[in-house]
């Protein structure tokens, strides 16, 4: 173990790497600005729905595109390697508070890269083909230790096993849901849509993807197969891209299992980029080794050992909660449990003063946007959180000791609908925890 942690490799990979995040999170910065997301989910909505734990992140209103202006800057100097410690700790702030304003945007993907930044401030990214390493030699250094680049390939093929054991259920391998729900939907796609009318096709995109997710690392650890699972990868992302909105995820992933690819690789890829801009040949063959010091790596290997601890102990919590998974969701966020699910539902909501006895059907779009409404009511955490907000609004325009019933009906992969809340529960008075929701009806399949 100590041989391990004392070897050292060229620190090519990792550079790359940096620049293909750095510039991929600068470009989804410019796209997210571009088509008025940032007003449309950040600053119009009238209310949010903010992470258990996490209620001090609070929206900025206007100065949203101040903190997306922080976050598209400490992109691209993270990319280009210049103040690097301060941008890659910039990075990692930035998008993590932009994601965590509303729960109503969470992806897995955003977690995945909220993630991948907070391991990047402490790796020597910066230590080749960077602006930092150009003007402080002291920084430049051909080799790093091994291990710093075995950790991202390590998060990275955690990401797409855990992918894979989310996909061992009845819906996901017997029955081809949600496939078969999202595939002919896209039946109308040029060239290959007409496959999607064939029952057996959402079959083979099932078992071909959580075969893919459970394979996929592997291969590109492999030498002998990287070329071909890269090939895998670039297929099966740009398919997803086409088949599913999910924004920059495919590609980000595409960009990610470059990390794989040999010393050389990356070498000569750093070697072309360094003619280009006439770099001299000693700023790409350096020969000296970045080292922590004896107390820093231990810390650092230290935090990450806990980092990786907690990251495979997530995805498992669900096991504390009684309940169908797909259905009570508790335990369902952070835990790569990638595209698994489709929901669709409705929720009405009913506020009763319990002194006079008045009644009031709510109508949500005096409250939430169409995003929000969606995703809420089909989750029952945001559910609770929504009853809590009209209970205090009611409480403020006269209401005594509010109310708060709701009528929930959720199909779930294409199942007939089903009441998802006890509609006899007042959820004014429960309150949010990690503890299990009790007012959840049970799901017998």
């Amino acid at each position: 173990m100590k041989t391990y942690f004392e070897r050292t490799i060229s620190a090519a990979p990792l550079a790359v790497f940096r620049i293909g995040l750095g510039f991929m999170l600068l470009f989804g910065v410019i796209r997210f600005w571009s088509k008025g997301w940032i007003e449309d989910l950040y600053i119009n909505p009238k209310f949010y729905f903010p992470f258990y734990g996490f209620e001090f992140v609070v929206p900025l209103g206007n100065y949203t595109y101040v903190l997306f202006a922080v976050c598209g800057l400490s992109a691209f100097l993270f990319a280009l390697g210049l103040y690097y410690r301060f941008a890659s700790i910039s990075l990692f702030l930035s998008f993590t508070y932009i994601e965590l304003i509303d729960k109503s945007t969470y992806l897995n993907h955003y977690y995945f890269i909220s993630m991948i930044c907070l391991l990047m401030i402490f790796l020597p990214a910066h230590a080749f083909f960077s602006i930092d390493a150009r003007l402080n030699k002291n920084i430049l250094s051909g080799y790093i230790p091994a291990w710093t680049i075995d950790s991202i390939k390590v998060f990275v093929s955690m990401l797409y096993i855990f992918a894979a054991i989310a996909k061992i259920n009845s819906d996901w391998l017997l029955h081809a849901q949600p496939l078969k729900i999202w595939l002919i939907a896209r039946n109308d796609m040029p060239l290959i849509g007409f496959l999607f009318n064939y029952k057996w096709t959402p079959y083979l995109f099932s078992w071909f993807g959580f075969l893919y997710d459970l394979t996929i690392p592997f291969l590109l650890w492999n030498k002998k197969t990287r070329i071909t699972a890269y090939a895998a990868v670039i297929v099966f992302h740009l398919m997803t891209s086409l088949l599913f909105p999910i924004g920059m995820f495919p590609y980000i992933m595409i960009v990610t299992a470059l990390i794989f690819f040999s010393e050389d690789f990356h070498l000569k890829l750093l070697s072309k980029f360094n003619k280009l801009f006439k770099g001299s040949e000693g700023f790409i063959s350096s020969s000296n080794s970045h080292t922590f010091k004896q107390l820093n790596q231990k810390v650092i290997i230290g935090l990450f050992t806990l980092f990786f601890f907690i990251q495979i102990l997530l995805p498992f919590r669900y096991l504390l909660y009684p309940g169908q998974l797909f259905w009570t969701e508790e335990g369902f966020r952070f835990s790569w449990r990638v595209m698994l699910i489709e929901k669709a539902g409705y929720a009405e909501f009913k506020v009763r003063d319990a002194v006079s006895g008045k009644w009031v059907i709510v109508n949500n779009n005096e409250f939430l946007t169409k995003l929000q409404e969606k995703m809420m009511a089909t989750q029952p955490d945001m559910i609770l959180q929504y009853a809590h907000l009209l209970r205090d609004h009611y409480a403020k325009i006269g209401f005594e000791k509010p109310q708060v019933f709701v009528d929930s009906y959720v199909t779930l992969n294409g199942r007939l609908g089903r009441v998802l809340v006890d509609p006899n529960t007042d959820l004014a008075a429960q309150e949010e925890s990690f503890n299990h929701k009790s007012w959840i009806l049970s799901y017998n399949d």
